[in-house]
């Protein structure tokens, strides 16, 4: 039986942001919304939404909100991924069915990728999730969806300057990897929720497109005009990796220095950047064709150019 009664938490974030929208949009499901007291993004919710205030602090708060709940959807960004345990063990003394741990992104399951030091919250908390299934308190499903497509074009995350019309490679960008929209991962939660049994106690993987770096190249151009583009040698994944963990060594744990660690998650061999059997079918996803990979990039490039 499809869950209908869902906790969210994070909405107010990049992937809560779409995960919401996906609830409100489709009319199949009674959201409440976790904000937390002290919150100035609560703001930014839409009207008339189904709110409860809680403190991660103060476990009856978080018990109290998901009574009656089906699921909770963690969107806790990394910011605040220390404090989604707290939020499992409310969710089971609430008595809910399922929980969607916040992940959304690089194969956490592949060994390689595991390894890495930017996933260890991540890592923490599906040994957490696998013990309380296996005690038959909860069950689960993490959702693995690769780098956001959108996102990722919208600050160059993905090798491609939109604002420079410049391309980065990592690997000589012939890699493969497998990408997703925000929108298209709120629509996969809600496959999930949809598919209770399909999902139970697993990750699905869903993507909008596999490509490389070259491929995107080839659409950016065709978006916004072949001429004035520069090409640089972004170097290896492997010397990259090396470098962010000479750098933890030392103590630094800036953004630079995770950047480098996802840099392998997605785009090295043998990490598990393209998904071999996506799960698209079983959740409703259909993937974009390139000619839609171009029109998001137009869109991209045209909002950039206001800003």
């Amino acid at each position: 039986m499809a869950s209908k009664n869902v906790a969210l938490a994070g909405a107010t974030g990049n992937i809560g942001a779409a995960i919401l929208k996906a609830f409100l949009d489709s009319k199949d499901f009674t959201v409440t919304v976790l904000v937390r007291s002290d919150s100035v993004a609560k703001a930014t919710l839409p009207e008339n939404i189904n709110m409860r205030e809680v403190d991660y602090s103060k476990p009856t708060t978080l018990v109290n909100a998901l009574k009656g709940q089906d699921a909770v959807v963690s969107a806790l960004n990394h910011s605040y991924l220390d404090q989604q345990r707290a939020l499992l063990d409310a969710a089971v003394s609430a008595g809910v069915e399922r929980f969607i741990p916040s992940e959304y992104g690089s194969d956490t399951l592949n060994p390689n990728s595991a390894s890495l030091p930017v996933f260890a919250h991540k890592k923490s908390a599906q040994k957490y999730l696998e013990e309380l299934e296996a005690q038959d308190k909860i069950s689960y499903t993490i959702i693995i969806n690769g780098p956001f497509l959108d996102f990722g074009l919208n600050h160059g995350f993905l090798g491609l300057d939109l604002r420079k019309k410049q391309v980065t490679y990592i690997d000589g960008g012939i890699t493969m990897f497998s990408t997703t929209t925000l929108a298209t991962v709120g629509k996969a939660v809600l496959g999930v929720l949809k598919h209770p049994q399909d999902t139970k106690n697993r990750a699905v993987y869903v993507q909008d497109a596999a490509l490389t770096m070259k491929d995107l190249f080839r659409l950016g151009k065709q978006a916004l005009g072949a001429e004035g583009w520069t090409e640089i040698d972004g170097g290896k994944t492997e010397e990259i990796e090396q470098k962010s963990y000479e750098m933890l060594g030392s103590g630094q744990k800036n953004m630079g220095v995770f950047l480098g660690f996802l840099t392998s998650a997605i785009f090295r061999e043998g990490y598990g950047g393209h998904f071999q059997k996506p799960d698209n079918d079983l959740l409703g996803i259909e993937e974009l064709k390139e000619s839609n990979i171009v029109d998001l990039i137009k869109g991209i490039a045209a909002t950039q150019a206001h800003e």
